[in-house]
């Protein structure tokens, strides 16, 4: 009797790491492709990307929705042929995945009737095995085998994609394979590679904002990294690093300030007048007190 397999997503965990994903695809995603999966990259026109909307599918049987992240139509270069490139993000590590992204594949193919270019982005910290197959097959007859591309950012050696300037390498650098001991060494080579890509103010933030989610250093060891950067770089490289420390400083210095003052009796209107602090975040803070 054929058994009816349920494939669900923590939601929690979709919103704090599958979507940091997508945003990060889809603001770098020729980027993306053209450091991981070169082949495609070759043969996609970039001027004829067109992100479809986000694709909202419902299971027959469960009554669930299911979400296919990124889906992007393109033409191939040199050819009036239009394809589709899903990518499919996944933070957490669940046995009947390559079932589930030949369940994306099918709906995306009925609903558009292109060719459809699968490709699963593995970003959970422990080593697992992942199928980039789903089969159906009896045995007297083989109906299909369904296969789709792969990035595991645990089993990538992130020594590899130092040389690349590549903005999603470099961001991605924080969910590659490293020692404990050589967390500092990545927050270096992150911080260079930001140095000489020169990218504008957003996007450096950005990235700095998405590594830091994954690997972040305390006070000391950021002093360590940059006090090798000063010894290694010049001046007018330096400048174009935004200094996260110092702003992260005062935002330090802001909350204390607006703690000190929530001990006084201001309100939380003129604290956050004065520190330029969100009244959420005051007032989360004068529970606390």
């Amino acid at each position: 009797m054929p058994i009816a397999t349920a494939i669900r997503e923590d939601p929690t965990e979709y919103i704090r790491h599958d979507q940091l994903f997508k945003e990060l695809i889809d603001t770098f995603f020729a980027e993306c492709l053209e450091v991981f999966f070169p082949e495609v990259h070759h043969h996609i026109d970039f001027s004829s990307i067109k992100p479809l909307s986000s694709e909202v599918f419902t299971d027959m049987i469960e009554g669930e929705s299911r979400h296919a992240d990124i889906v992007i139509e393109a033409r191939l270069k040199g050819q009036n042929t239009l394809i589709i490139i899903h990518v499919e993000p996944q933070s957490s590590g669940q046995p009947h995945f390559h079932e589930r992204m030949y369940h994306y594949f099918s709906l995306l193919y009925n609903k558009y009737r292109r060719p459809i270019v699968p490709i699963a982005v593995f970003s959970y910290d422990e080593n697992r095995y992942e199928r980039d197959q789903f089969t159906i097959e009896f045995p007297f007859f083989h109906v299909l085998t369904f296969n789709f591309l792969m990035l595991e950012l645990r089993k990538m050696n992130w020594r590899e994609y130092l040389q690349s300037n590549n903005p999603v390498a470099a961001a991605l650098l924080s969910k590659m394979n490293f020692t404990e001991k050589e967390r500092i060494k990545v927050r270096k080579e992150f911080l260079r590679m930001l140095m000489n890509m020169e990218l504008n103010q957003a996007k450096t933030y950005w990235l700095n904002g998405f590594f830091e989610t994954y690997l972040k250093l305390d006070e000391g060891e950021e002093e360590t990294v940059m006090e090798e950067i000063k010894r290694t770089e010049d001046d007018e490289k330096l400048s174009m690093l935004p200094n996260f420390w110092e702003e992260r400083g005062k935002m330090n210095e802001k909350r204390e300030i607006a703690r000190e003052m929530l001990k006084e009796g201001p309100s939380v209107e003129f604290i956050a007048k004065v520190t330029r602090l969100d009244k959420e975040k005051i007032e989360n803070m004068k529970k606390e007190i």
